[in-house]
């Protein structure tokens, strides 16, 4: 299985408790998106099985070797006691489904109404949990509200203060951060192996600690205009050249996925160099970032003009640049 990388506390709170014999039936993993929760999830799984069922495993943390007879069972999707929920692919095959319904809930009750087979333990994955139509969340409150015995549920978040009140009340909340530098070039090394150092290096800036997020911007080329936003930001724009470039470069319907990280990116540059400022120079950083923050956030809800938001929010990056 994938390794996962930068999210070592959350590791040591998960398998500690089960090491310890406290093991909470249900955890409720949330984090901004593409940060490893889903993977997390899996690997949880497989380690709680596999230590279950035998023979035992050497490795550290959540990991389980890939030739461990549980590994391999989960690998073919054949493990008995785990059931992953997630969206089912439309009838058409083109797209998934809006949600996980109720049905797919009820179903869990086959699950719960046989004995384990493998070992004590069964688990439930649920990516996403935000994805569960209301009926199907009041079904799961039920398995949760009372849990059948050595079933461990592992429920995906991304914005866990939507969830009904009663299902995060019953959960162990485990939420996992972004990651830092070393642990997101390490995270796209292991998925892009064949990837350059400098593409890496971009993809990371670009993923701002999201290794999902930077894995989907391959391609973009991001290191193009994370060159453009820094030398903005290190040199200015005195003739709006630089920014002028930009904003045609993003404006055209093929760029949107550019321009839809370049929102996210300008925002992080301005908050960058604040970090470097004190006292009055301080607060006009933080002030332009709250600027930027807003107009970012606006630009596709209010379909704004790609082009000129562009402009504005480079402009807002160059009066930042140092005096020359």
């Amino acid at each position: 299985m994938t390794p996962l990388h930068g999210h070592d506390e959350a590791v040591t709170t998960f398998h500690g408790s089960w090491a310890a014999g406290r093991l909470h039936h249900a955890w409720l993993i949330s984090g901004g998106e593409g940060v490893g929760k889903a993977l997390f999830a899996d690997k949880a799984a497989l380690r709680i099985l596999a230590e279950a069922a035998g023979p035992p495993v050497d490795a550290a943390g959540l990991d389980v070797p890939d030739n461990h007879p549980t590994a391999r069972l989960i690998e073919a999707g054949s493990h008995p006691d785990l059931v992953r929920l997630e969206r089912l692919p439309r009838d058409t095959g083109a797209d998934l489904a809006r949600s996980i319904t109720v049905d797919q809930v009820r179903g869990l009750s086959k699950l719960f109404s046989t004995t384990a087979s493998m070992s004590p333990w069964r688990v439930v994955v649920i990516d996403s949990i935000d994805d569960l139509e209301r009926a199907a969340a009041n079904a799961l409150l039920k398995n949760l509200e009372e849990p059948p015995a050595k079933c461990l549920f592992l429920l995906v978040s991304h914005t866990p203060e939507r969830l009904l009140p009663t299902i995060r009340s019953r959960c162990r909340q485990l939420r996992l951060s972004t990651l830092g530098d070393d642990a997101m070039m390490a995270a796209l090394r292991g998925a892009l192996p064949d990837a350059d150092d400098q593409e890496i290096k971009a993809l990371s800036e670009a993923g701002e600690g999201s290794p999902g997020r930077a894995v989907a911007f391959r391609g973009l080329e991001v290191d193009v205009m994370n060159k453009a936003l820094s030398e903005i930001a290190s040199r200015g724009d005195p003739t709006n050249a630089r920014r002028s470039a930009l904003a045609q470069s993003l404006a055209l319907k093929s760029a949107q996925p550019r321009y839809e990280i370049f929102l996210r990116r300008a925002p992080s540059l301005i908050a960058e160099l604040a970090k470097q400022r004190r006292g009055d120079p301080l607060a006009e950083a933080l002030a332009t970032w709250e600027r930027a923050s807003n107009l970012a956030a606006s630009a596709a809800r209010l379909s704004l003009d790609p082009q000129s938001v562009t402009f504005e929010l480079a402009g807002m990056l160059a009066s930042l640049a140092p005096v020359r």
